[in-house]
């Protein structure tokens, strides 16, 4: 990676989008490689029902509902986020996050950039021809071979979480 910054300035549809196998649409906003590795952002487009293992992150990982409303769990507590909320888990605190509307937009910023990897492993471009299919074993083999995850625990929502 780079030492620092480039400029970066994209208008509305210029960012690449992906097909995440986890089950999200991803629009990559800034590569690590744009900010010498010093951070990731990208927007998540989400469905209903969509929910993550428990995991952890090398890097802190900032999460701001965009649209919609999720349950973020942290440490061990859920936290209902509706849109302009946010949720910030440091690096290596347990996290998972369900989605509780019929839909939801996340912007997530990894600090540093280091969990791109991971992101890039577990997803494709997207394209008209792109199927869209929930790969969890794809998403587990990035996870093992570039590392920016560490898979804890399945899901750990409740049939009486929020929502």
């Amino acid at each position: 990676m780079e030492s620092k910054a480039t400029v970066i300035v994209r208008a509305n549809g210029d960012a690449e989008q992906r097909w995440f196998y986890g089950g999200a649409v991803h629009t990559w906003l800034v590569r690590a490689e744009d900010t010498g590795g010093s951070y990731f952002l990208h927007e998540e487009a989400l469905d209903k029902g969509k929910m993550t293992p428990l995991h952890t992150h090398p890097a802190d990982e900032t999460m701001f509902v965009l649209e919609g409303s999720i349950v973020m769990h942290i440490d061990g507590v859920d936290h209902q986020l509706e849109a302009g909320g946010v949720a910030l888990a440091p690096q290596d605190v347990p996290h998972a996050f369900m989605v509780v509307s019929p839909t939801a937009r996340l912007l997530c910023l990894h600090t540093p950039g280091c969990c791109q990897s991971f992101y890039m492993g577990a997803s494709e471009p997207l394209t008209a021809d792109t199927e869209r299919v929930v790969d969890f074993d794809r998403v587990r083999s990035s996870g093992a071979t570039n590392g920016g995850i560490s898979f804890i625990g399945p899901p750990p929502f409740h049939a009486s979480s929020p929502g």
